[in-house]
C-alpha cells in the first residue's frame, strides 16, 4: 500500500498478541500492522515518534482493549491511503459492533456491491487499521474463520476476547 503522506509518524508497542506498529499522519492513526503480518507497507522513511499524541494514545486504547477493560476505539482515523472502494469497506468494517460478526457477502451489500464479494475480501484483507478497524469480525459465509494479515491465531484470539467465539 502506498500511502501518499511522505512522513508517517510511528510507534512500536508490545501487545497481548505480539509487537504492533501504528503510523499517524496529522489526519490521524494510518496504520496499525502486527509484526511481520501480510501486506504490511514499505516503512522506509516514516519517523519514529513516541511522544505523537494519536499514537500515544491509539497504544494506552489498546493495552485497554487487550485487558479486556474496552471493546471501542475513539481515535481519529486517516483512511484515505486506499481506493474509494477499499475506503467504503474499511468504513462499513468500522459499523461491525464488538462481539458481532458478519460475513463478506452481507458486507459487500452494505457497501452496495453485492456481486463484489472478492473484491471485498481483497479491501478487508488490505485494512492499514489492524483490530481498530475490526476486519477480524469478517467470516465466510459458512460463519468459519477465513484469512486474516495477522495470521488465524490472532484472528480466533481477537474474537475470543470480544466474546465473539
Amino acid at each position: 500500500m502506498k500511502f501518499k503522506t511522505p512522513l508517517l509518524r510511528t510507534l512500536h508497542v508490545d501487545t497481548a498478541l505480539g509487537g504492533v506498529t501504528l503510523a499517524a499522519t496529522d489526519d490521524g492513526l494510518a496504520g496499525l500492522w502486527f509484526d511481520r503480518q501480510r501486506h504490511l507497507p514499505d516503512m522506509r522513511g516514516w519517523q519514529p515518534d513516541d511522544a505523537h499524541p494519536v499514537l500515544r494514545e491509539a497504544a494506552a486504547q489498546l493495552q485497554d482493549y487487550f485487558a479486556g477493560t474496552r471493546s471501542d476505539f475513539d481515535l481519529p482515523l486517516d483512511l484515505s491511503h486506499g481506493t474509494a472502494f477499499q475506503q467504503a469497506v474499511w468504513q462499513a468494517l468500522l459499523a461491525i459492533p464488538a462481539g458481532q460478526t458478519t460475513s463478506y457477502g452481507t458486507l459487500s451489500q452494505r457497501v452496495g456491491n453485492p456481486a463484489a464479494v472478492r473484491a471485498v475480501g481483497a479491501a478487508v484483507g488490505r485494512n492499514p487499521i489492524s483490530v481498530i478497524v475490526p476486519c477480524h469480525r469478517v467470516l465466510g459465509a459458512d460463519g468459519s474463520l477465513t484469512g486474516y494479515a495477522g495470521g488465524l491465531e490472532r484472528k480466533t484470539a481477537l474474537l475470543a476476547l470480544e466474546g465473539a467465539r
